[in-house]
């Protein structure tokens, strides 16, 4: 080949370097989108989480009232009434719009909430929903059963004078 002037020698495509850098950049961008869908969607199931755990123990608190209290005035011992501790603890749970199971072992109402959140950005690599549980426990409590000495108000007539 003979040139005159200037001569130009075009590389092959399997040597052009010109999409190599897009390649890169393309790889760099769904990273960083996978971490902030990680940040993001980590932090809406663990609000979801903490909200579950709080309708669970609610719930249960809501069970651990049943009480049988011609036990407690005959016996003075505090035991549950399990088929309405676990209707209680259901009501509760369809007054705050959560559904879960409800179990009742001696004197303990455990209550196991599972529900599930949307996820916004790690839909993107296919995960379009995170399952989150909750769960909470309770049994019945005696009341205040002693006088506590820093109340008693002197003079008043309040309290223990």
């Amino acid at each position: 080949m003979i040139c005159r002037g200037r001569c130009t020698v075009q590389r092959g495509w399997w040597r052009a370097d010109e999409g190599r850098t897009t390649a890169f950049v393309v790889v760099l961008a769904i990273g960083i989108l996978t971490l902030a869908g990680l940040t993001l969607d980590g932090g809406m199931a663990l609000a979801t989480k903490v909200k579950a755990n709080g309708q669970a123990e609610a719930a249960a608190r809501a069970g651990a009232q049943a009480i049988d209290l011609a036990a407690y005035r005959n016996t003075g011992t505090l035991q549950l009434l399990p088929t309405q501790a676990v209707a209680d603890a259901q009501r509760y749970l369809a007054t705050v719009g959560a559904s879960g199971t409800v179990t009742v072992s001696g004197d303990t109402v455990t209550v196991v909430i599972t529900t599930t959140q949307s996820t916004q950005l790690l839909g993107m690599v296919g995960i379009s929903r995170l399952s989150v549980h909750g769960i909470g426990s309770a049994h019945p409590q005696r009341g205040v059963v002693t006088e506590d000495p820093g109340f008693a108000l002197s003079g008043t007539g309040i309290g223990g004078n």
